[in-house]
């Protein structure tokens, strides 16, 4: 009997795959036997992402931007060029913004984070669904977060952003729901990597970072998630042991939206 949970020969497309998550993502979906493309703009950091993998691993790494269009069609174009199909989309590239309150948030800061983390995301589904749909059959996951079931103050921009992620993930698994296409997101709660540490030292500006068991009170776990943990539900969801999910939200977030 096949092992449900292996991507064997599956193709997987990843961007933000130079970020703490991206990188934990490519690795384990490597490592379950998926042939990687993994997608950034920062090409240094992206090109040591690739060097982590698994010595077997068949990687492609392409530098784009997720906010230009015509990257997006290239990063697309890239991986059926070289693997002949698109398997799993993880749609993860984002970025936290600047932490401040919406009287104090400028215009220009405001559409950038909506550029990346929303437009982003819907230019990924745009050139991605079209490969799938013609293939009948494919996984994608997009990166909401626990931001976008809850708000939070002097990130509201970036929470605002989360939601319309999970808004766009629940409507394109709508409108794939007669295909064998799934869409999904995953919601990463504290998860420890730089954009949590930006985020608590934006709180706290000159000021002594924040002690850990201080941030750690608010979540049930009593500590910090990893980014191997919200790998692998990406990975989880990219098998066909999730074939029958799709439209849903999944918390990593050790309890914190539990209550």
């Amino acid at each position: 009997m096949p092992d449900r949970i292996r991507l064997d020969g599956k193709v997987a497309v990843v961007t933000g795959a130079a970020g703490v998550i991206g990188t934990a993502t490519i690795r384990l979906l490597a490592e379950r036997g998926a042939r990687v493309v993994a997608v950034d703009r920062r090409e240094l950091d992206l090109q040591g992402a690739i060097k982590d993998l698994p010595a077997a691993a068949q990687a492609l790494a392409v530098t784009a931007d997720v906010t230009d269009e015509n990257e997006v069609a290239e990063y697309v174009r890239a991986a059926v060029d070289k693997f002949g199909a698109i398997d799993v989309f993880y749609n993860n590239a984002g970025i936290e913004g600047d932490v401040a309150p919406i009287t104090r948030y400028s215009l220009e800061a405001f559409r950038r984070v909506l550029d990346v983390n929303v437009v982003g995301v819907f230019l990924g589904l745009k050139h991605v669904l079209p490969v799938m749909l013609k293939q009948n059959k494919g996984s994608i996951i997009n990166t909401a977060s626990i931001a976008g079931l809850i708000g939070s103050p002097e990130v509201a921009v970036y929470s605002a952003s989360k939601h319309a992620v999970i808004g766009l993930t629940k409507s394109a698994a709508l409108e794939c729901s007669t295909t064998n296409v799934r869409v999904n997101c995953v919601c990463p709660g504290l998860i420890d990597s730089r954009m949590l540490s930006a985020i608590i030292q934006g709180r706290n500006p000159g000021n002594a970072p924040t002690p850990n068991d201080k941030i750690v009170e608010r979540i049930p776990a009593r500590r910090l998630g990893q980014a191997s943990e919200v790998a692998s539900i990406v990975a989880f969801l990219a098998s066909d042991e999730a074939s029958y999910v799709s439209g849903s939200a999944y918390t990593v977030d050790g309890g914190r939206t539990a209550s």
